[in-house]
């Protein structure tokens, strides 16, 4: 039987160092994949002279599973977001955020564990209608909401919620003001969530959702939101557990899915060993629980619990003095 095959994109800054210790720990838990790598990012163009080489899309194509690095997209010049375009190649239209409380971090609470599913390729970030003036006064950009999109969203939402043994699905739109657009979200989630009576569902309007967030983060269970919004929903909740070194990111359509550190390439830190893995490797525990392997998904997880939980060789920003290798080591042992 051939093995599991995965693309793998190291990316530009930390991002082939937190790649490689997500590997080391994924292979200490017993994942026999074969690994096949990709270039994408800084480093695709100074060795391709293209962001996102074809030869990158194929790979994902024929893989339909990927581990993904932090890609830096230069800013100016014309480039286009390389996630971004990636999301629309590969039809990954839903974006989906978890975050969950580790004692031993950094954060205010101790109780988060929250799921943000984003809407990945519509509303304001569909790229539809983006122009200036000629005078440089006056700028539009066209957010797009459709029918379909928003009921494929919804109900990928209710369907991880049931999937997950999760109570409730909050429903976050603008619908009071962005009438058009977001009232059209906000028609077809309600028709979706009478589709599942089992599920408890609310309605709540963004800036509210914000507020609630900080104030009361443990009314939230699982959130369906449009994309702009679910971006900065997605980094809110990041906040409320330690911050985007501790938030994996997973986007998922209906052939394909790559899983990501969601945060920067931090080119300031590459190549000191100093950077904190944990995101990847949340995002690979994402990506085992997608193929089905729960077993070692959950393994994995109380791995990285335990070892931030005790301070055991943690990162600077978990608040020890170790290196990404002996932190990794750390994880190893607990498997």
């Amino acid at each position: 039987m051939s093995k599991r095959r995965i693309t793998v994109i190291p990316g530009d800054g930390i991002g082939p160092s937190i790649i490689e210790s997500a590997i080391q720990i994924l292979t200490h838990a017993g994942c026999d994949f074969d690994y096949e790598y990709a270039d994408a990012g800084l480093v695709a163009l100074e060795k391709h002279g293209e962001l996102l080489p074809q030869a990158t899309l194929d790979l994902i194509e024929k893989n339909k599973v990927s581990l993904k690095g932090p890609l830096t997209t230069p800013v100016g010049g014309g480039f286009t977001s390389i996630n971004v375009s990636l999301r629309k190649k590969f039809n990954l239209y839903a974006n989906v955020r978890p975050v969950i409380s580790f004692k031993g971090t950094k954060s205010r609470y101790d109780n988060i564990d929250i799921i943000t599913v984003r809407e990945n390729t519509e509303g304001m970030y569909s790229g539809a209608g983006q122009k200036r003036s000629s005078d440089n006064q006056s700028a539009e950009a066209m957010s797009i909401i459709t029918r379909d999109g928003a009921e494929r969203i919804v109900t990928f939402a209710f369907e991880l919620a049931r999937q997950e043994g999760r109570k409730k699905v909050t429903i976050i739109h603008k619908a009071n003001i962005l009438k058009s657009t977001s009232g059209l979200f906000l028609e077809v989630a309600r028709e979706v969530a009478a589709r599942y009576p089992d599920i408890q569902n609310e309605e709540m309007i963004v800036d509210a959702a914000c507020m609630n967030l900080v104030m009361y983060p443990e009314r939230f269970d699982v959130m369906v939101t449009t994309n702009l919004f679910g971006d900065i929903l997605s980094d809110l909740c990041a906040g409320l557990v330690g911050g985007l070194g501790m938030a994996p990111g997973a986007n998922i359509g209906e052939g394909a899915a790559i899983f990501e550190a969601v945060h920067g390439s931090a080119p300031d830190i590459a190549g000191k060993n100093i950077a904190n893995p944990t995101s990847v490797i949340l995002a690979s525990i994402q990506m085992l629980e997608y193929l089905g392997m729960q077993d070692k998904a959950e393994r994995i997880r109380e791995a990285v619990r335990a070892t931030i939980e005790s301070g055991d060789r943690v990162t600077r920003d978990l608040g020890g003095t170790a290196s990404t290798s002996e932190f990794t080591q750390a994880i190893i042992d607990r498997l």
